[in-house]
């Protein structure tokens, strides 16, 4: 009897148990809870926890270890895992500064000024660019260019705008050199060779129409040829007047509208100064006369280039090559026309003008007969270990033909090489000068 009782107690405390475990478990919350408010405000900004694990109940064979791939876990934290005890510590990361986490610390970056407030010095004008005034808007606003991108941009109403294509930001990252500003005068580049009839006129015109259809300000290509030079043909002629008639007027020329009369001037905006017809007359243009025309030339514009005949030893080349900033030499696809245009550089060193032949552009003209014969790739390299840079320019009917040169129908692959010479050249002038 005694036993059936003690059984029926212990079964009744047992049904029991599950709402005393509960009753217990509500009082040690209600005790913690007080507890966790009155220590709510003294939360450490560091934590450490130590939790003892048991000791490993499987080891990785060899052949699992070798293969197995190791596990790195992504936590701002500080983990430190052994056998039996797990620490892990958690601190919060610290930002020092915007300035910090951008390369350079450069004086003008503008997020560091807006947390600096006051510029450390003034900024300069290159610093207002559209991304930085306009922001989002003239993202969202201007749709981009490249047929995908405007595609995307078109069908989504604005609101997903790729950016640019490849070719086309290319192609704006060309203009960006040739737009190059200068201060301090005029810069005078010369385009020369001593081999005749290898595109040396046409290459000036060229690199003429690339950098005034890219530049907003004046540029000037001057027939120097005492040869009777074909610049101006290369344009349609509004004016009659050659450089002669600059030397005989120049007195009397006192503004940039005067000087407008004297010259022809292309689509491009490309002014070109004539040399004379008579042969007797180019003749009778020297050194003097050329100090004259490109005096006057630095009152008005910001680049003159210059055909220059094949005669070197001329006057009219010393006084050209004294003002150089910088040369293209012209070169054909052919042994002969190559050899010429590399025993010009050598002339060029031989004379002083060594930092010239250092900082030239070779423009090769492939257009030339024998080209189909020769190695491009090899004239290339002989001139790479001369020169500064060298620039392919294509063939185009119309440059074959010898005429007027519209640059706006010139063929792609053309204009794309006529940029890159015009960006090149830009490369070599230099940005400020003193004189």
């Amino acid at each position: 009897m005694t036993d059936k009782t003690e059984h029926d107690e212990g079964r009744r405390g047992f049904e029991d148990a599950p709402e005393n475990e509960q009753r217990v478990d509500d009082e040690l919350v209600g005790e913690l809870g007080d507890r966790g408010e009155d220590l709510a405000d003294g939360v450490p900004e560091s934590l450490t926890i130590e939790v003892s694990l048991p000791a490993p109940m499987h080891s990785m064979p060899e052949d699992e270890i070798a293969v197995a791939i190791d596990e790195v876990a992504v936590n701002p934290g500080e983990v430190v895992l052994t056998s039996t005890t797990t620490s892990v510590q958690f601190t919060p990361p610290i930002v020092d500064s915007i300035e910090a986490a951008e390369p350079g610390g450069s004086t003008y970056n503008r997020r560091g000024q807006l947390r600096r407030g006051a510029a450390d010095g003034p900024e300069p004008a290159a610093m207002l660019t559209a991304e930085r005034l306009l922001g989002g808007h003239r993202k969202a606003g201007i749709p981009p260019e490249g047929r995908w991108p405007w595609f995307v941009h078109t069908v989504t109403f604005g609101t997903v705008n790729l950016g640019d294509s490849a070719a086309v930001s290319y192609r704006k990252r060309i203009d960006a050199r040739i737009h190059k500003e200068f201060n301090g005068g005029t810069r005078f580049v010369p385009v020369l060779t001593r081999k005749g009839g290898v595109g040396k006129t046409t290459v000036t015109a060229l690199l003429g129409m690339a950098l005034a259809d890219v530049r907003e300000d004046r540029i000037i290509a001057i027939d120097a040829n005492p040869d009777r030079g074909t610049l101006s043909e290369r344009v349609n002629k509004q004016t009659q007047s050659t450089v002669r008639d600059v030397v005989t007027k120049a007195a009397s020329v006192s503004s940039f509208s005067d000087f407008t009369h004297l010259v022809s001037r292309d689509e491009t905006r490309l002014d070109i100064l004539a040399s004379d017809t008579d042969p007797l007359l180019s003749e009778a243009f020297d050194e003097d006369d050329y100090n004259v025309v490109a005096d006057l030339c630095a009152r008005f514009y910001s680049i003159a280039l210059t055909d220059c005949g094949t005669g070197i030893v001329h006057s009219v080349m010393r006084a050209t090559l004294q003002r150089a900033d910088a040369v293209v030499i012209v070169s054909g696809g052919s042994v002969d026309e190559a050899r010429l245009a590399s025993e010009t550089l050598t002339w060029l060193e031989a004379n002083g003008y060594g930092d010239l032949v250092r900082n030239a552009v070779v423009a090769l003209n492939t257009a030339t007969p024998g080209t189909n014969l020769v190695n491009l790739d090899e004239i290339e390299a002989h001139f790479r270990s001369r020169v500064r840079e060298i620039v392919r320019i294509p063939y185009d009917p119309q440059l074959a033909a010898g005429s007027v040169v519209y640059y706006k129908e010139l063929k792609p692959l053309t204009k794309s090489a006529a940029r890159e010479l015009a960006a090149l050249v830009v490369d070599g002038l230099p940005q400020v000068r003193s004189d």
